[in-house]
């Protein structure tokens, strides 16, 4: 299968690096989306455009079966200014595909154009071009449009690369395999004053402090040791010079789980202690607490299909299991909690240094581009293959 999307290789990464020059951000993907659509609409896909704004759906039927798959690709940059120094690189000072997006939708591309030259399959495909992945849940998004209802789907499929993990090998895992993210924003409310005189005061960076040692104990006292969650402090700003106390001082957290129950414990015990701690110092905070997405769970049948159809396609030995479930998020959860399915990870390592995902040197490794559109199409064609 490989090799029959290789002789595309000149043309994957010429759309590949026309997507990294042209980056745009979610819900603002209108380039990008037309692009998109030229493309499919050439192939003799249905393209249907406007779900979560920016988002679209290419269908292609074959046969007579009422069987159907969804393989989904985010389309989505973020707002990081580029280092690559690539000849290719993006276009839009502040703006850049640092997650690897470009590639996932040029893989879907490939794939999309050899399923309908093949027409292999009985049955019916959805190839779902989702945007806002990285903000607003454009996965939830589309299927608040009714993207399920209007496509209707037996499975839906996804995959991310990892520039951490080795490159062509295939990573699944069964049940939780990305976490739920939510954010948190504290505020401590003081009295500001002269640094000289301290007792005139209510320091907030004192308590912020305080606040943020104490928070160290949510995970380590408030759950059960084999419990996975993170409660980290990205962000504390206060004050501007050093002889003057501010009247408030702010906190950024990013909070990690799996378990409902946990991520319930976890907004309790975090305002209780920023509440308490406050309180102790005769100060107040304000709390603002937001659910972000939820948990990435597989099912089993489907990420058993995945790691089949993958060792025909990489071999036996390149298809891993993920150890445990990472931390990172992924709104494809909304997708996975409607419609059966699995999402997995493509190794595109090309040295052991590599700069991760959302760093303003990455840049997708167009080595790739042949062996994900290869697994898309040995996947889509197996799961509506004849019978």
């Amino acid at each position: 299968m490989t090799i029959h999307i290789s002789n595309q290789m000149p043309e994957l990464v010429a759309i590949r690096h026309h997507l990294h020059q042209h980056p745009e951000l979610g819900l603002s993907e209108f380039k990008t989306s037309d692009f998109i659509a030229d493309q499919l609409a050439g192939m003799g896909y249905e393209v249907t455009r406007g779900l979560a704004k920016t988002g679209l759906v290419a269908t292609l039927r074959n046969g007579t079966s009422d069987r159907s798959v969804g393989i989904r690709a985010d389309i989505d940059a973020l707002p990081i200014h580029e280092e690559t120094g690539a000849a290719h690189a993006s276009k839009t000072e502040g703006l850049m595909h640092a997650c690897g997006h470009d590639g996932h939708t040029t893989m879907l591309l490939g794939a999309a154009k050899l399923l309908a030259e093949r027409r292999n399959f009985d049955g019916t495909i959805h190839l779902i071009f989702q945007p806002a992945e990285e903000n607003f849940g454009g996965a939830r998004m589309m299927i608040e449009d009714g993207l399920f209802e209007r496509f209707p789907c037996d499975a839906v499929f996804a995959l991310h690369n990892d520039p951490g993990l080795p490159f062509g090998q295939i990573f699944v895992r069964e049940g939780p395999i990305m976490a739920a993210v939510d954010e948190c924003r504290i505020v401590v409310n003081g009295r500001g004053g002269h640094g000289a005189e301290p007792q005139a005061t209510a320091d907030p960076i004192v308590t912020g402090a305080s606040i943020i040692m104490a928070l160290q104990t949510v995970v380590s006292r408030n759950l059960h040791p084999l419990e996975p969650a993170v409660v980290t402090v990205g962000a504390f700003h206060a004050g501007q010079a050093s002889n003057v106390i501010p009247e408030r001082a702010e906190m950024l957290l990013t909070i990690r789980s799996f378990d409902p129950e946990v991520r319930n414990t976890l907004e309790k015990r975090i305002r209780s202690i920023a509440e308490g701690q406050a309180a102790s110092y005769g100060m107040s905070v304000s709390l603002e607490y937001e659910r972000g997405y939820d948990p990435t769970v597989n099912h089993k049948a489907e990420t058993d299909f995945v790691r089949d159809v993958a060792k025909r396609v990489v071999g036996d030995t390149a298809v891993r299991e993920v150890p445990r479930p990472m931390m990172g998020s992924e709104d494809f959860a909304y997708m996975l909690a409607e419609r059966p399915g699995s999402y997995f990870f493509l190794g595109t390592a090309r040295t052991e240094n590599d700069p991760p995902l959302h760093h303003p040197r990455f840049d997708f490794n167009d080595e790739a581009l042949p062996i994900g559109a290869s697994l898309w199409v040995e996947l889509a064609e197996t799961w509506l293959a004849a019978r």
